[in-house]
């Protein structure tokens, strides 16, 4: 399993967590800001399997519109996790 931190602009995240879901990824919406200018950010965590992490990043990558290689708006860490639960 692998934890997914996606960090988009304010004003990309409704249109990635619509396709996300839609495409049944769970994830937690976190408020953030970062960069030089401390504009406002939104951070997903999202725990994926193994085998899902290409798929994932797949759908991220479609809902932005072919960005110039200076102008990228989304930042995406995958991390290995040992163990997950949910109670």
């Amino acid at each position: 399993m692998k934890m997914i931190i996606t960090i988009v602009k304010d004003d990309e995240a409704e249109k990635i967590i619509q396709s996300l879901t839609s495409n049944k990824y769970r994830m937690t919406r976190i408020a953030s800001t970062g960069g030089l200018f401390r504009r406002g950010n939104t951070t997903l965590l999202s725990g994926v399997e193994d085998e899902q992490v290409e798929a994932f990043i797949q759908t991220v990558r479609n809902c932005v519109s072919s960005p110039a290689p200076k102008d990228k708006s989304i930042t995406l860490f995958v991390i290995p996790v040992d163990r997950y639960e949910r109670i």
